[in-house]
């Protein structure tokens, strides 16, 4: 079992020919991670004095820049919350660089989500099971339906203590979906309605989100498939890059310390090959539509 597929990429604008886009395309909306050993995101000197915990509010896991340029989730004065502001965008405008010359055929449908900093541990962290990101899953939000999008995410190591960053990587999606999707069910009538007048959603969740959660849940709660399942051990070395569908590949954050994350949603008819998205997937399984 080996996920990874690397690429010897080091500039978010790289030089690729069509056979190795269609490695790229095919290694990503296959279920793999797109790993870029050398492809690094440096920090200006001004910007080492972020690598420090202290610089997140305690609040949130991550310090967050919102497409719409707000800052969650960090401390400090004006002068050091803009430096810290311009350095996660720089690393969006690299990100988005890199999709768009990947996999161009994305790009009039890419739609930015957040960019986040990680300075904490996630080593040990405290948390509730469905919360608790060392546990394998597919990612899915109780209170941000995607309705279906996509969840395309890239990562960059900028650890400077030489600490990689140790992921588990589980088996094909469509092979955990037939262990646990015998075991969901349907919303109640009105249930999606009620959620979103309530504002406990921010979208209406469909039937498909309300799937993709129970799955989440069930595999998180499963220990011994946490234990048994076929996986892989992944570390991720400083000054690496990787990209991957996070609502398609299983992984779990199993320790590191100092990481870049860009999100972008992109629709399921953007995609080279549709039929590998999730809700596809789970379509043909049950043979129903579940938009």
């Amino acid at each position: 079992m080996n996920i990874l597929h690397t690429f010897d990429f080091e500039s978010w604008r790289p030089d690729i020919d069509k056979a190795l886009r269609h490695r790229a395309v095919s290694a990503l909306e296959g279920g793999g991670v797109i790993f870029m050993p050398a492809l690094t995101f440096s920090l200006k000197e001004d910007e080492k004095r972020f690598l420090s915990p202290a610089w997140s509010d305690g609040k949130s896991k991550n310090i967050s820049l919102r497409p719409n340029g707000g800052l969650k989730g960090a401390i400090g004065n004006e002068e050091e919350l803009n430096a810290l502001q311009r350095m996660i965008h720089r690393y969006a405008t690299e990100t988005t660089a890199l999709i768009h010359t990947l996999y161009p055929e994305y790009t009039p449908y890419l739609q930015p989500a957040n960019t986040s900093f990680r300075p904490c541990e996630v080593e040990n962290r405290k948390s509730s099971y469905r919360k608790d990101d060392s546990r394998l899953h597919a990612d899915a939000f109780p209170s941000n339906p995607t309705q279906g999008l996509r969840l395309l995410r890239v990562f960059t190591n900028i650890n400077p203590d030489g600490r990689p960053r140790q992921w588990r990587v589980g088996e094909p999606f469509i092979d955990m979906a037939a262990k646990y999707l015998p075991d969901t069910k349907s919303m109640l009538p009105g249930q999606a309605k009620l959620m979103h007048v309530l504002n406990i959603t921010k979208k209406r969740r469909t039937p498909y989100d309300h799937l993709m959660l129970q799955l989440h849940d069930k595999v998180k709660w499963d220990i011994e498939y946490q234990k048994n399942a076929p996986q892989q051990h992944v570390d991720f070395p400083p000054g690496s890059t990787w990209i991957v569908f996070s609502d398609q590949v299983l992984h779990a954050a199993m320790a590191g310390q100092y990481m870049m994350e860009q999100t972008f949603y992109l629709p399921v008819d953007a995609l080279y090959n549709p039929q590998t998205a999730p809700i596809r997937v789970l379509e043909s399984m049950l043979n129903k539509s579940l938009a």
